[in-house]
């Protein structure tokens, strides 16, 4: 018995003519890689993304407001800084800021979060504005209670 070690196959047989030539698989590891080092930096990212007036809000059993319902959000924090949108305003200006924003939104909607700490007559003042700014459509947002446990006690 004989072999051809010539022809086609060369000296160094088929593999040694495979391995010259184009790969047509695609090797998916380093792309998944890749894929999972960004996922972890954005589910690290995110959370510091958040932006916002960090606000300690009452706790309230009311309904909650349709998510789907649009207007400007008046905040009070817990120093009685007032903030429209994310913007701080000035008491001496407020009214002319919020119709700006209001007509910046296109809604006649605004929603008031004021901190748990913050003394009355400061929020009762805000909402005065809001009244004399024409306002009528005021939402107060609070934060819901947590839901009681039913448990007997023995």
């Amino acid at each position: 018995m004989s072999f051809n070690q010539g022809g086609r196959f060369g000296r160094g047989g088929f593999r040694a003519r495979m391995d010259t030539g184009a790969m047509s698989e695609i090797n998916v590891t380093n792309l998944v890689d890749v894929i999972l080092v960004l996922l972890i930096i954005f589910m690290i990212s995110a959370p510091l993304l958040q932006s916002g007036i960090d606000v300690d809000l009452p706790k309230s059993a009311s309904t909650a407001i349709d998510p789907d319902e649009t207007g400007v959000v008046v905040t009070i924090d817990e120093k009685g800084g007032i903030y429209i949108g994310e913007t701080w305003a000035r008491l001496d200006n407020f009214e002319n800021q919020l119709k700006a924003e209001l007509k910046k939104a296109s809604s006649k909607s605004v929603f008031l979060r004021a901190d748990s700490l913050v003394q009355y007559g400061v929020v009762i003042d805000v909402i005065a504005r809001l009244k004399k700014a024409g306002i009528s459509d005021l939402g107060l947002i609070t934060q819901p209670e947590p839901p009681r446990s039913r448990r007997r006690s023995k």
